[in-house]
C-alpha cells in the first residue's frame, strides 16, 4: 500500500477442561489407545497453547475450521455482503456477490483502511485511520453503529482467545491492546519500527509476526505478554513487507512485500533471516483457498495474482486481469469459488473464479479502495485484518 497521507508526513490450543483431564476417582486416568485417538479427530494435540485459545481442530491445519459453507452459528442468517472501504471517499461501498451490484454506501470517518470482523463475528469495525476512530457496522443488517474513538487505527486484530483487540497504531509506533468490546486501552507498546501494518498469529496463539512497512522490518510479538521479543531488518534494501499469513500446517509465516515483488517466506519459532520467493510485481495480499490447499497472491503492482501451493511448496499458476488493474486487499467467499479484490488506484473491485482465474465482474466503488471483507465467511472465530478465521 502506499504510505498515507500521515504517513508522507511523519515519515492453544485450549488446554484441556480440568473435568475432562481430571483423573477418574480412585485411580489413574489411562491414556486412550491410537484406535481411540483416530476416532475422535476433533480431538485438541499437541503442546498448550494460548490461554483460553478455542482448541485447534486439526494440528495439520490451522485452517481446518475454514471450509466451504462451514459457517457459524453466530453469522449463519447474515446477508453475503463484500464490505468496500474507499480511503479517498470516506465511504464504505457495499455489493452484493449474488449480483455483483452496489446496494448501498455508507458514510464513515477520514480514510477508512480496512473493514474488519470482530473476533465474536458479530460486528464489522471500520478502520478510520486519519479520523482516529472505528465505526461498527452490523452485518446482520448493514447498518451503521457507533463509533469509537482510537487513535491511528490503520489496522485492526485479536487475540486467539478473544481477550484483546490489537491495534496497529502505524505512525504512533505502537501495538495497542484494548478491550474488544469498548476498545478502552489495556496496555501500549511503543515499536522500534516505521509503519506496523500487518500480522498473523502462530499455530498455538502465542505469538505473533508484525509486518512494518516503512522500514522494512519484521516484529515477533508474545502475545501473553504483550511484549516485542524479535525484530529483524528484511534482507533487502528498500523492502516493504505488508500481508502475513500462517500456513495450514503452522510451520512457516508468508510476508508478502510490494517492494520485493514476492513473499518472504519465514520460520517464525526461530525467527531466523527468511528467504525470498518471488510471485509478481507489487505482492500484496495473502489469501488461503477454503481447502487449505492454496494461497492466492495479489501482485498490485502488475495486475495479477500468482496461486502457491502449500504441498509442493511452489507456485503453480499466474492469473492476469484482463486490461490490468491493482488488486490489493480482499478475501473468499464462503463457498471458495470467488476471490475478491479491491482494485487500490482503479476505484473497481473484482471478483475473481478460484478454478479457472477468470475475471467474473469488474465492479465500479468511490476512491482508493482497500482492505474490503467478505462476509461472513467460514470460521469459529476470527483473527481480525479482512477476515482472518480460525
Amino acid at each position: 500500500m502506499p504510505p498515507s497521507p500521515r504517513a508522507l508526513a511523519a515519515a492453544t490450543l485450549l488446554v484441556a477442561a480440568l473435568a475432562g483431564c481430571a483423573a477418574p476417582s480412585g485411580g489413574a486416568r489411562s491414556e486412550p489407545s491410537r484406535t481411540e485417538a483416530a476416532a475422535r479427530p476433533d480431538r485438541p494435540a499437541g503442546p498448550p497453547g494460548l490461554p483460553g485459545m478455542p482448541p485447534v481442530l486439526d494440528p495439520r491445519d490451522v485452517y481446518a475450521a475454514d471450509r466451504a459453507g462451514k459457517l457459524a452459528p453466530a453469522v449463519k442468517d447474515f446477508p453475503s455482503r463484500v464490505y468496500v472501504p474507499n480511503t479517498n471517499s470516506h465511504t464504505v461501498t457495499v455489493i452484493d456477490p449474488a449480483t455483483y451490484k452496489v446496494i448501498e454506501t455508507v458514510p464513515v470517518g477520514n480514510q477508512p483502511q480496512h473493514v474488519v470482523p470482530s473476533w465474536d463475528l458479530k460486528t464489522l469495525w471500520v478502520n478510520n485511520d486519519l479520523g482516529d476512530s472505528l465505526t461498527a457496522i452490523d452485518p446482520a443488517t448493514g447498518r451503521k453503529g457507533r463509533t469509537v474513538d482510537v487513535s491511528d487505527p490503520y489496522n485492526l486484530y485479536f487475540t486467539p482467545n478473544g481477550r484483546y483487540a490489537v491495534v496497529m497504531a502505524s505512525m504512533d509506533r505502537e501495538l495497542v491492546f484494548r478491550d474488544p468490546q469498548t476498545m478502552k486501552v489495556a496496555k501500549t507498546v511503543p515499536v522500534d519500527c516505521a509503519g506496523v501494518n500487518h500480522a498473523d498469529f502462530s499455530a498455538d496463539g502465542r505469538y505473533f509476526i508484525v509486518s512494518c512497512e516503512f522500514s522494512g522490518e519484521l516484529l515477533k510479538v508474545d502475545t501473553e505478554r504483550m511484549k516485542v521479543v524479535g525484530q529483524q531488518k528484511l534482507p533487502l534494501q528498500g523492502a516493504m513487507p505488508q500481508d502475513v499469513k500462517l500456513s495450514p500446517d503452522g510451520s512457516t509465516f508468508y510476508i508478502a512485500d510490494m517492494m520485493a515483488h514476492g513473499m518472504w517466506v519465514l520460520d517464525g519459532k526461530a525467527f531466523t533471516t527468511p528467504e525470498l520467493l518471488p510471485t509478481g510485481k507489487g505482492a500484496h495480499g495473502l489469501y488461503v483457498s477454503r481447502d487449505s490447499r492454496e494461497m492466492y497472491i495479489s501482485n498490485r503492482g502488475e495486475g495479477s495474482v500468482s496461486v502457491f501451493d502449500f504441498a509442493r511448496n511452489q507456485l503453480t499458476k499466474k492469473w492476469h486481469l484482463p486490461g490490468g488493474g491493482s488488486p490489493d486487499m480482499g478475501g473468499v467467499s464462503a463457498d471458495g469459488k470467488v476471490l475478491w479484490l479491491s482494485g487500490r488506484y482503479d476505484a473497481e473491485v473484482y471478483a475473481i473464479d478460484t478454478a479457472s482465474g477468470k475475471e467474473l465482474a469488474r465492479i465500479p466503488v468511490g476512491s482508493g479502495p482497500h482492505g474490503l471483507a467478505v462476509y461472513p465467511q467460514p470460521g469459529r472465530y476470527s483473527l481480525g485484518h479482512t477476515g482472518v478465521f480460525r
